[in-house]
């Protein structure tokens, strides 16, 4: 992943489009191209390239109406002498910290780092936030998460045929929107497990409702994955001192009957259904993270898969 700051963007686009654009305003207002370059604080040669069109501009700062109007303000005040360079650069600065706050900046600071989409991220505008630090790390737990997932030998055969996912809690999530998870679940494609696309918060219901049961009960488990009920996958846990815990798979009220069963008997890191009518068996396995569980998960179905008759 490349590592950009936003003070980059700045500096390699937003101040060269500013100063092409005061330039071809203040040759407008009949200053010489030494008087532009005075007033700009850069060389004349920078100057003859700016007024003929020669620079690189980004267009989402040269089209957006407040830098024209900026622009034009500035370049007003220093034609008529009435603003010196201090009165330009609080107004530019105004103008930058607008275009951080989910602004122009914000927007080529996403493109040009695209984990950053989707998080909210302010860091421009209210510093480090911890927040969006634990929102960052909940989604990177599941894209790792994932990429175990698709690549632990033998999982494709213990996907359901509705699909798996794997999702992280945020601390204190109270809902399915404080879960990330896999949009659209994880299928196998050709004897291949498939993801089909980045981490969402929001983006599943099943493993959420379930992640935020466990939650309640143990706020140390954060992270689960479901894979199909096999019985040499429950063998393979009672081996690793896992006692699987059954529950009902009628989905009405769920989420309050796995808080009840979990108040009950706690929560152990393997729990499951043998399925109903239209409802498939689904075992799921906790962790403290998406990545323990799949790491977990893996663990399991390797164990069954090499202490299952051939």
């Amino acid at each position: 992943m490349s590592l950009v700051l936003p003070s980059e963007i700045i500096v390699e686009r937003f101040l060269p489009t500013v100063r092409a654009m005061l330039a071809g305003r203040l040759e407008e207002q009949g200053l010489t191209q030494q008087e532009i370059a005075d007033n700009l604080g850069v060389a004349q040669a920078a100057v003859s390239k700016y007024v003929n069109g020669r620079a690189t501009v980004e267009e989402r700062f040269r089209d957006d109406p407040r830098t024209v109007a900026t622009v034009d303000r500035i370049a007003d005040g220093m034609a008529a002498a009435d603003m010196d360079g201090y009165d330009a650069l609080v107004e530019l600065f105004e103008l930058i910290q607008e275009f951080e706050d989910r602004g122009p900046i914000c927007e080529l600071h996403e493109a040009e780092m695209p984990a950053l989409r989707g998080l909210g991220c302010d860091l421009c505008v209210r510093g480090v936030d911890t927040e969006i630090r634990e929102e960052r790390e909940a989604l990177a737990s599941v894209r790792n998460a994932a990429r175990i997932l698709a690549t632990a030998p033998g999982m494709a055969d213990h996907v359901p045929n509705v699909g798996t996912n794997t999702g992280t809690a945020l601390p204190d999530a109270t809902d399915v929107t404080d879960v990330g998870a896999v949009p659209g679940r994880i299928y196998t494609v050709g004897g291949r497990v498939e993801v089909p696309a980045n981490p969402e918060f929001g983006a599943s219901h099943h493993v959420a409702t379930t992640i935020l049961a466990a939650n309640e009960a143990d706020p140390d488990l954060r992270g689960a994955v479901n894979v199909a009920t096999r019985d040499p996958l429950l063998a393979a846990s009672h081996d690793r001192g896992i006692e699987p815990l059954e529950f009902d798979a009628d989905y009405d009220d769920r989420s309050e009957r796995l808080r009840k069963l979990f108040r009950e008997h706690g929560v152990p890191r393997v729990i499951y259904h043998r399925g109903a009518f239209g409802v498939e068996p689904i075992t799921y396995v906790f962790g403290e993270t998406a990545v323990e569980a799949a790491e977990l998960a893996a663990e399991l179905v390797a164990a069954a898969d090499r202490d299952s008759p051939r």
